[in-house]
C-alpha cells in the first residue's frame, strides 16, 4: 500500500497498458491542437505549427494513463479522475483540450453531450473560451464547427458531422437532468454549494458506457463539503486503502508538514514549475509577502500547494491540535465526573446545541455535543449552508425536530436527560433566548446559571476553549458536526485586553456549537479553579 497519495508514477517511467493504441491515439490528437497563448517555434512534435499546443511530460503520462489502459472489448478502464492541481499549472488547458478530444476528437460519440460544470457562469465560461479559443486557431477545426459564444446566452460548440455539443452549464442543477454526458469537467469543485449540479451529472453520466468525468480543481477549505468528500475518497484510493480502478486520483501537494517557504516542497505540488508554469518568480513574491501576513500564508498554502485549509482563515486553533484529541471515551466512565452544560438556543431557523464538560481529575475535559435544527426543509437548508444535515440526521449527529422553528421543549427534555444521567454542576444560558426555559428549570431545582453571550464573557470563555484545547487538555469523539462548527469559527483578538472574538466567517456559516462548547468549558474551567465569576464580586445575580 503507498504511504502517501503523491503520483509518484507521473515520473517513475513505469509502463501504461496502451493494448489499442488509444492512449498514444490521445496524445497525437491533443499535440496537433493549437493554442492562442502557445509560442513553440521548433515544436518538436508532430505539430509544426509555432502555436503548437503544449503537452508537458507529466501531461502526457496522465493523458496515457486516461485513455491507454482498456478492457477486452476495448472499454476505457478509467472512468473519473480527480486532478488536484495549484494554480496556475494549466489544468484548464488540458481539461479543455481533452473536452475536444471528446467533441471534435478519436473519443467523439455521434450526437454526444460534453460538459463543462462550474458553481457559476462565469467560472463555467473559462473552461469553454479556453476550448473555443483552442478551435478558433485552426480554420479547419472552425469549418468543422459551430461556436455559439454570444453575451448572456448558452455557451455550445457544435460538431457538424456527428452533432457532439459541448455546453458550459453552472449551478442550476435542474438544468442538468436529462442529459447524458459523454465527458463531463467539474471544474473547481472546492467553490460549489449544493450538490443538485453534481448529483445530476454524475445520474446523467451513468447512463453512458464509457463517460469520462474530470474533476479539475485546487484545494480547498472546510471537511463537510462535496469537495472534501471527493478529495477524502481521491486520497484513499491514491494510498490503497480503497481499490477502484476506475478511479483515478492525481493529487498534487504539498504535505501539512512540509516546509511551506522551501522551494524544494513548491517544485513537489507544481508540476509545471520545471517546464516554465507557473512562474518561479511570482511564487517567490507571494511567499515573501505571506511571510508576514497570516492571511496570505493561508491562501498560498491553499492555492499555490494545495493544503487542504480549514473553513477559517482565522481559526480559534488549529484542527490538527483537536483532532489529535480524539478519543473514544465510554460513556459510563463519565457518569461519577462533574459535568458542566453550555447552552446555544437558536434565532428561529438557526441551530441550537446543548454542550457537556466532564472534568477529570487530571484536568483534562472531555466534551460532547448535542445538536437541534427545524425539520422542515432540511435539504434546501442544506443546499444553504453547504453541510450535510440529512447525512448528519440519519447519522444521529444531531436531532431535527418537526416544523420550521426548533421546538425548545425539545432542546429542554435533553438538558433534562442529562442532568439525570450525570453528575451537573450548572446549565449555563444566555437568557435572552432561554429565559422561559431557565425559570421552568429553576423551579425545578436544576443550577441554572447565566452567562451572557457578551464581548467580556465570552472572551473569557474562548480564551478557556483556547487554552484547553492548545493544552492538549481536551478530549472528544470527532463529532463531525462540532468539528465544522470550530472550523466555521473566525476570532478577531484584543490587543489591550487579549480577549477573543468568536465570529462567522460568512452569513450561512454555523457556529453555535462552539459558542456552547466555550461556555461549558469555561464553567469546568471556573470550577476547577474555584474562581469562578460567578461566586466572586463580579457575579451576576440570575433573576427572573
Amino acid at each position: 500500500m503507498p504511504a502517501t497519495a503523491y503520483p509518484e508514477w507521473i515520473y517513475d517511467g513505469s509502463d501504461i497498458p496502451d493494448p489499442f493504441g488509444y492512449g498514444e491515439r490521445a496524445v497525437t490528437f491533443l499535440k496537433r491542437l493549437r493554442h492562442p497563448n502557445a509560442f513553440n517555434p521548433q515544436a518538436a512534435n508532430t505539430n509544426s505549427h509555432p502555436k503548437a499546443f503544449q503537452l508537458a511530460p507529466f501531461q502526457e503520462r496522465i493523458v496515457r494513463k486516461i485513455y491507454g489502459p482498456r478492457d477486452s472489448n476495448g472499454h476505457r478502464i478509467v472512468q473519473n479522475v480527480f486532478q488536484l492541481m495549484p494554480r496556475g499549472n494549466r489544468k484548464t488547458s488540458l481539461a479543455a483540450a481533452l473536452a475536444l478530444l471528446h467533441t471534435i476528437g478519436p473519443e467523439r460519440v455521434p450526437a454526444g453531450q460534453v460538459i463543462f460544470a462550474a458553481a457559476d457562469r462565469e467560472q463555467a465560461g473559462i473552461g469553454f473560451r479556453e476550448a473555443a479559443n483552442i478551435v478558433r486557431e485552426d480554420k479547419r477545426l472552425v469549418a468543422a464547427t459551430r461556436i455559439y459564444d454570444a453575451f448572456n446566452s448558452a455557451k455550445q460548440i457544435v460538431m457538424l458531422k456527428d452533432q457532439v455539443r459541448l455546453r458550459a452549464i453552472s449551478s442550476d442543477g435542474s438544468a442538468a437532468h436529462g442529459m447524458t454526458p459523454t465527458f463531463t469537467l467539474i471544474d473547481e469543485i472546492h467553490a460549489w454549494k449544493g450538490r443538485d449540479l453534481w448529483e445530476a451529472l454524475r445520474s446523467g453520466a451513468a447512463k453512458v458506457d464509457d463517460s469520462l468525468t474530470v474533476i479539475a480543481t485546487t484545494a480547498g477549505r472546510g471537511s463537510d463539503t462535496l469537495a472534501a468528500e471527493q478529495f477524502a475518497y481521491a486520497t484513499a484510493v491514491a494510498k490503497g486503502e480503497i481499490i477502484n480502478p476506475a478511479y483515478l486520483p492525481i493529487l498534487f501537494a504539498a504535505d501539512p508538514d512540509d516546509d511551506w517557504q522551501d522551494e524544494t516542497t513548491w517544485h513537489k505540488a507544481n508540476p509545471g514549475i520545471q517546464h516554465g508554469f507557473p512562474s518561479l518568480a511570482g511564487m517567490r513574491t507571494l511567499a515573501k509577502e505571506a511571510e508576514h501576513r497570516p492571511s496570505d500564508r493561508a491562501a498560498f498554502l491553499q492555492f499555490n500547494l494545495n493544503v487542504w485549509q480549514a473553513n477559517s482563515r482565522d481559526p480559534l486553533f488549529e484542527m490538527a491540535t483537536y483532532d489529535a484529541r480524539r478519543f473514544e471515551d465510554d460513556d459510563a466512565d463519565l457518569v461519577d465526573l462533574p459535568c458542566w452544560l453550555g447552552v446555544d438556543m437558536a434565532v428561529n431557523g438557526d441551530t441550537a446545541c446543548v454542550a457537556a464538560a466532564w472534568l477529570h481529575d487530571d484536568g483534562q475535559i472531555t466534551l460532547k455535543p448535542w445538536f437541534f435544527v427545524p425539520g422542515d426543509d432540511l435539504q434546501g437548508r442544506s443546499d444553504r449552508d453547504g453541510v450535510p444535515y440529512l447525512q448528519w440526521r440519519d447519522a444521529e449527529l444531531l436531532t431535527a425536530t418537526p416544523g420550521p422553528i426548533i421546538d425548545p421543549v425539545i432542546v429542554e427534555e435533553q438538558i433534562r436527560e442529562l442532568t439525570a444521567q450525570y453528575d451537573v454542576q450548572e446549565i449555563a444560558f444566555d437568557p435572552h433566548l432561554a429565559r422561559v426555559m431557565m425559570q421552568r428549570l429553576f423551579d425545578d431545582a436544576l443550577p441554572v446559571v447565566e452567562l451572557r453571550q457578551a464581548p467580556l464573557t465570552m472572551g473569557v470563555a474562548a480564551g478557556d476553549l483556547e487554552r484547553t484545547v492548545n493544552g492538549q487538555l481536551i478530549r472528544h469523539d470527532g463529532h463531525a458536526v462540532l468539528r465544522n462548527h470550530f472550523e466555521n469559527v473566525v476570532v478577531s483578538r484584543n490587543e489591550t485586553t487579549g480577549l477573543i472574538r468568536m465570529h462567522k466567517g460568512k452569513k450561512t456559516d454555523r457556529i453555535d456549537g462552539a459558542i456552547a462548547a466555550a461556555m461549558a468549558v469555561h464553567r469546568a474551567v471556573a470550577g476547577q479553579t474555584n474562581k469562578s465569576k460567578y461566586t466572586g464580586a463580579e457575579a451576576e445575580i440570575f433573576t427572573f
